[in-house]
């Protein structure tokens, strides 16, 4: 996730230190077609905290601008769009968020037989095609080198998470809570469309294959895809791509949790029109998980085994060449050998990478072994 920084409270500068809060400095929703955008503040009351007016003003603006350039795309491009064929189905990275979906992601499109959608697809998937040759260069200037989370590089030509791209072409989904996070989701169960009716989830699935359709009339290749929501959809995925593969990521719960609460934490700031107040966050993040992994264990034995691989966070970092070729050969991706040598060439350039470090408290601690121990049973990680 590529996202602006906002004001933070002083209690919360140790936990998510960033840069100066800018109205103009880009937010995703900045991409939003207007019919999305303007759904979004009605379901939510307009409750824009006064802070937020001049950012609210500017993304309702945007996003008058965006449904313009979407006719426009429309109208010259519409038609090519519609008739572009997936020839391969694509390969997903799932797992919770920071679990190591984001490394992942980079390494798989390391090789140039495949493709992904980058950060300019997914901030404004309406009318990419026609605008990135000129818009995009003009919004770098905005942009800030690196991710405000987790310090990982940023820029509109890296991969993104397809679920903000959803977002702004008006899909509900569980992330538009940051832009209202002190109210109640109101997309939640678009996690796993458990509770979604059947005529929703059909809606959902053709705003999914039309933006995919956007990506490869760009690039036509085989596409990598990463978003932790998709880890709670495999049934739903299979159902568009039956020959999709599937790469799965883990990591040690400890980490996760922290890190989680972490990165909501700044998206809510960096994203929201309010003064998050994050009440019920750690409850959230326990929550989701469960839900999460209900899904995904449901219905992981719908996929091919021979299209499946699961790998662990610790162990890619150890040996990210190692377990990029135990990737290839399970998914039978192709000769590993042409891009061994790149991936020698980001292992090297790793070794001086630093994650964030957290402390968790004793009793939260104890709370994460109880409430998420299906968790390091399932995966092998000590409690």
């Amino acid at each position: 996730m590529t996202t602006a920084a906002a004001a933070k409270p002083k209690t919360d500068k140790k936990e998510t230190p960033g840069y100066k809060d800018r109205p103009w400095i880009p937010r995703f929703w900045d991409g939003m077609i207007a019919s999305a955008w303007f759904r979004v503040l009605w379901r939510n009351r307009f409750a824009v905290h006064p802070i937020r007016w001049v950012m609210c003003l500017i993304v309702s603006g945007c996003s008058v601008f965006n449904s313009l350039l979407t006719l426009l795309q429309n109208a010259f491009l519409g038609r090519k769009i519609a008739a572009t064929k997936i020839e391969h189905d694509p390969i997903f990275i799932v797992g919770h968020w920071r679990s190591g979906t984001t490394m992942l992601h980079e390494l798989l499109v390391y090789d140039e037989r495949h493709t992904f959608p980058n950060t300019y697809e997914c901030f404004a998937p309406s009318h990419s095609l026609f605008s990135a040759g000129w818009l995009a260069p003009a919004l770098s200037i905005l942009m800030p080198a690196r991710r405000p989370m987790d310090n990982m590089p940023a820029g509109w030509d890296r991969p993104q998470e397809d679920e903000f791209a959803l977002c702004n072409l008006g899909a509900p989904s569980p992330y538009l809570k940051q832009v209202f996070p002190n109210r109640p989701s109101l997309d939640e169960d678009y996690l796993d469309f458990v509770g979604v009716p059947p005529q929703a989830v059909e809606r959902w699935k053709r705003i999914f294959l039309r933006f995919l359709k956007c990506v490869t009339l760009r690039q036509p290749r085989r596409i990598v895809l990463k978003s932790p929501p998709h880890t709670a959809r495999i049934k739903t995925l299979l159902e568009i791509f039956p020959k999709a593969r599937f790469v799965h990521i883990v990591r040690d719960p400890y980490v996760v949790f922290p890190s989680t609460v972490n990165l909501w934490k700044r998206l809510y700031r960096d994203e929201g029109l309010q003064m998050p107040d994050y009440r019920g966050l750690d409850e959230y993040v326990f929550q989701t998980l469960v839900r999460m992994y209900d899904a995904f264990e449901r219905d992981r034995p719908l996929i091919d085994p021979s299209r499946f691989c699961e790998i662990r966070y610790e162990e890619l970092v150890e040996d990210p060449v190692g377990q990029m070729a135990k990737v290839y050969e399970q998914l039978h991706l192709g000769e590993f050998e042409k891009i061994r040598p790149a991936l020698e060439k980001f292992a090297a350039g790793q070794k001086d990478f630093k994650t964030n470090k957290y402390q968790l408290a004793a009793e939260k601690r104890s709370e994460v072994a109880h409430r998420w121990g299906f968790f390091f049973d399932r995966y092998g990680y000590e409690r």
